[in-house]
């Protein structure tokens, strides 16, 4: 099997058709934000946390709180898209590390509600890709490529910041598989996990906002559901 291909019979493999444009490049219709929704102070204040800019979804970073595609929820699906971080900000106080940025993205999860806020996240309600700009660090639960809090990667393959990350995601059944830049990072089967074997296989898709400065571009999904029926 290859790397990132979900096992298809050459029968089932999805047709363009199948592809389900996320953004337009021009405006955000179709999406949802949930959480914090306006940059709280600097230059921005009082702004959209999410815009779109030079045809890409933009997230200044304020709060907490997701963009959730709100049109369908998919069932099993590949998804990919392209993301970047700002340059990480200075140090705010000497020898201080500087700020690490911080993001994710949603899978089968539902609407988030603030008033509910820990049981609501993805990573709690179904999963959490868990983003950072953290190259070169060793990977881990709470790193880039793992499921959030549950299942780390087995590579770190993410490029520093500002560069430009490739990230896959690939969902049958029960069956997910991460690539980052086009590495197998991880793939997991949450039946065979009694912490996981309950998480939902079906909701939507959305973007995290967690106070980090980053844009997504090229957001995709090929839908597999009806490839997937008997």
């Amino acid at each position: 099997m290859a790397a990132g291909d979900l096992p298809l019979r050459s029968e089932d493999a999805p047709s363009p058709s199948d592809d389900v444009v996320l953004f337009d490049g021009k405006t955000l219709e179709g999406w949802v934000a949930e959480g914090d929704s306006k940059v709280k102070a600097g230059p921005k204040a009082g702004q959209p946390v999410w815009s779109v800019q030079d045809g890409a979804i933009r997230c200044d970073g304020s709060g907490f709180g997701f963009l959730r595609y709100k049109v369908r929820e998919f069932s099993d699906f590949i998804w990919e898209l392209d993301y970047r971080f700002d340059k990480p900000e200075p140090a705010p106080k000497p020898h201080a590390p500087p700020k690490v940025g911080n993001s994710g993205v949603g899978i089968r999860t539902g609407a988030f509600d603030p008033k509910k806020s820990w049981e609501t996240r993805p990573s709690v309600a179904s999963y959490e890709i868990q983003l950072l700009d953290d190259a070169g660090a060793a990977p881990g639960m709470h790193g880039t490529g793992s499921l959030y809090r549950f299942v780390a990667p087995t590579a770190n393959a993410v490029k520093p910041s500002p560069e430009w990350n490739h990230l896959k995601i690939s969902c049958k059944g029960p069956v997910v598989q991460i690539e980052v830049n086009g590495k197998l990072v991880l793939e997991k089967d949450q039946s065979t996990d009694p912490k996981l074997k309950d998480k939902p296989t079906k909701g939507y898709v959305c973007l995290q906002n967690h106070s980090s400065g980053i844009t997504f571009r090229n957001l995709r999904v090929r839908d597999l559901t009806a490839k997937s029926s008997p």
